[in-house]
C-alpha cells in the first residue's frame, strides 16, 4: 500500500506533514457520506483522537471530499488553542503538575466560541496557528463568508458544544508511536510518557459523545443515535 506525503498548505499547523493511507480515505468517505445525511447550514463537524491517530489526515481528506460535493469546508485545528506558548508549555505542565493540568482546561474555549461564532455569522476571523518549527504562535486571518462548513480536528474537538456531527478515533497512542515518530513527534522521554497517559484518560473521557466510531481497525461504526 502506497503512502502519500503532503506538506500542509492550510493551517493545521506550520510545517505540519500529512500521512495519507488507504485507511484514511475510506474512513473518510463513510464521514463524508454521514456528513452529507445530516448537514444543515453553517455545519460544525468535530473528530477527536489520540496524538498520532490520523485526526489530521482524516480532516484534510473529509474537506477535500466535500468539496467534489460544492461544499466548502474549512478545517480548525483546536490543538492551535492551548492557552500557554508551545516554548513555555513544558515548565508550566511540570511546574503545575502533568496529571493535575493536561486536559481540556489547557485549550482557550473562548478563543474557540469565538471562531465558531464568527463562522456561523460569516465574519472574518483571527485564530492562533503553530509554527512547529519556531514552536512559536502565528495568527491565521479568515474569511468565513463563503464557507458552508468547519472541521474541528484536536484531542478534545468533540467537547465543542456546537459540533452537529462528533467523531472519535479510538485508537490510543500505544498504538499510534509509528505514526508519531514518522511525523516528528515530540521524542518519547518520560515527561512525554506522562503527558500522553494524562491525554489518554481525558480523551477517551470524551468518548460517549461520539456520533461515530473508529475503530482499532480503522472502520466506522455509528455510536448510536445515526
Amino acid at each position: 500500500m502506497s503512502v502519500k506525503k503532503l506538506n500542509k498548505k492550510y493551517c493545521i499547523m506550520l510545517e505540519d506533514v500529512l500521512l495519507i493511507t488507504e485507511k484514511h480515505r475510506e474512513a473518510a468517505d463513510y464521514i463524508t457520506g454521514e456528513i452529507l445525511k445530516n448537514k444543515t447550514d453553517k455545519f460544525i463537524v468535530a473528530i477527536s483522537g489520540e496524538s498520532g491517530s490520523g485526526k489530521s489526515e482524516l480532516t484534510h481528506v473529509v474537506a477535500k471530499n466535500l468539496r467534489k460535493h460544492g461544499i466548502f469546508a474549512k478545517p480548525v485545528h483546536i490543538d492551535n488553542f492551548y492557552r500557554i506558548l508551545p516554548l513555555e508549555r513544558t515548565e508550566w505542565r511540570q511546574k503545575n503538575g502533568i496529571e493535575k493540568v493536561v486536559g481540556l482546561g489547557e485549550i482557550d474555549w473562548q478563543g474557540v466560541k469565538q471562531t465558531v461564532d464568527d463562522f456561523k455569522n460569516s465574519r472574518k476571523n483571527t485564530m492562533p496557528c503553530v509554527d512547529l518549527v519556531t514552536e512559536q504562535i502565528d495568527q491565521l486571518t479568515t474569511d468565513f463568508n463563503g464557507i458552508d462548513m468547519i472541521i474541528m480536528d484536536g484531542l478534545y474537538a468533540i467537547n465543542c458544544e456546537e459540533a452537529g456531527l462528533r467523531v472519535f478515533i479510538e485508537l490510543t497512542y500505544h498504538e499510534t508511536k509509528k505514526a508519531q515518530s514518522s511525523r516528528g513527534k515530540e521524542p518519547q522521554n518520560e515527561y512525554r510518557m506522562r503527558v500522553l497517559e494524562q491525554e489518554h484518560k481525558v480523551v477517551q473521557s470524551l468518548k460517549p459523545k461520539a456520533d461515530l466510531l473508529i475503530g482499532m481497525d480503522y472502520k466506522v461504526r455509528p455510536a448510536g443515535g445515526i
